[in-house]
């Protein structure tokens, strides 16, 4: 008796409480939020408006969460600048191929996170929705690993190939069929890193000895030759940066000591033309140097942009520096220069007749953007999730 007359007083006692939410219904709470479709992807436009940028944050202290952010450095807020993301884990590189509307990456997983079996993967992402859309698996353990570069990766032969380049510390390019996704190929370019893109079915690698290496290729990927040029200059007491900006065929190469070589790349062999000063005579005084990771970059007009410091000494080229200059590379002249607001680290120019600038800030990791035309700042973007984007791409 006593057990049946407990269950009764908890029957009514939830009786009491449903009741008690059914009154407080009727007193003016809201009503249950319509259920939401799930499986909705928003997809980008499927050419890049000139605004946009590709950031790649290698995440330098945390290196499996890299990502690349899409910025639309047009828009005036947060929420309308990130148009979208995708990871590139383990410091990859990427490469854009609009004509195919793919981004490539390569990226390194391990089976228990940080530990287990490795595995090596170049993957293709879709432009329009940022999803992968397929991968290659690559040889484990040779792809170039470290701090991220435009020519890790090259699309080649009308974007039906792509290069990617290996750095085990032997080095040589793995040749992808981008119609097929297969591995068509290793070409070995010992001693020398990279791929420039020469000629129409070729590409060019930097070497230690002060050298290129041009390997042109076949219809199926062989190789036809590979010719070295001569040195021109010297790894231990005049070194160039790896990182060029490629203007009408011609590649732009700084030095560490303020030159710039010029190298014929439309041909199937480097042609190292004579160099020139970045710094004008009247400011050689004050140590003027190029410094920075991805520090040189070119716009539609074809000029040269490049990031300076002054008191340049050993071990300060990879700080970067506080002002941009821009170049004719035609007539060799600076024709501009771009004080920044703070430091920069890496920057990227925008296309089309009037581009906008965009630089990496090194203190804050923020991106600082400026007219190119007067040289005016613009707006810092920041806060969208970044840690260390240390280079920053165009849309192309």
């Amino acid at each position: 008796m006593m057990i049946a007359r407990k269950g009764r007083c908890l029957l009514a006692a939830a009786a009491g409480t449903l009741l008690a939410g059914a009154a407080l219904a009727q007193q003016g709470q809201p009503p249950p939020l319509p259920i939401e479709p799930t499986g909705v992807i928003q997809t980008l436009p499927a050419t890049y408006p000139p605004s946009w940028f590709l950031v790649h944050d290698a995440s330098f202290f945390h290196m499996s969460d890299g990502k690349v952010y899409v910025i639309d450095t047009a828009a005036a807020t947060l929420a309308a600048q990130v148009k979208g993301t995708f990871n590139v884990s383990l410091i990859g590189n990427i490469a854009q191929a609009p004509g195919r509307g793919e981004i490539y990456a390569t990226q390194t997983f391990h089976s228990r996170g940080s530990l287990g079996d490795r595995l090596d993967v170049l993957t293709i992402f879709d432009m329009q929705t940022l999803a992968p859309k397929g991968e290659v698996i690559l040889p484990t353990g040779k792809r170039f690993m470290g701090m991220p570069q435009h020519y890790a990766l090259l699309p080649m032969n009308d974007d039906r190939w792509l290069g990617v380049a290996n750095f085990s510390p032997a080095t040589s390019v793995t040749l992808v069929d981008l119609d097929s996704r297969k591995i068509i190929g290793e070409i070995p370019t010992p001693g020398c890193v990279l791929a420039y893109p020469t000629g129409k079915r070729g590409f060019s690698s930097l070497c230690a000895d002060g050298r290129f290496l041009s390997t042109e290729l076949a219809a199926n990927g062989s190789i036809v030759k590979q010719v070295r040029t001569d040195v021109f200059f010297n790894s231990d007491t005049s070194p160039i940066f790896e990182r060029p900006a490629v203007i009408d065929g011609t590649a732009y190469f700084p030095s560490f000591a303020g030159l710039v070589y010029p190298v014929d790349m439309s041909g199937s062999v480097a042609k190292v033309g004579e160099p020139w000063n970045l710094v004008p005579e009247a400011e050689r005084a004050k140590n003027w140097a190029p410094a920075g990771l991805g520090l040189v970059d070119k716009d539609d007009q074809g000029r040269l942009y490049v990031i300076m410091h002054p008191d340049a000494a050993d071990g300060t080229h990879q700080r970067g520096g506080p002002e941009v200059w821009v170049y004719d590379p035609v007539t060799k002249q600076r024709v501009q220069r771009i004080v920044l607001k703070s430091w920069g680290l890496s920057l990227a120019l925008s296309r089309g007749k009037d581009p906008v600038l965009m630089v990496v800030n090194p203190n804050d990791m923020s991106l600082e953007m400026y007219n190119t035309g007067n040289g005016e700042f613009i707006r810092t973007i920041t806060d969208f999730g970044q840690a260390t984007p240390l280079l920053v791409h165009g849309s192309n």
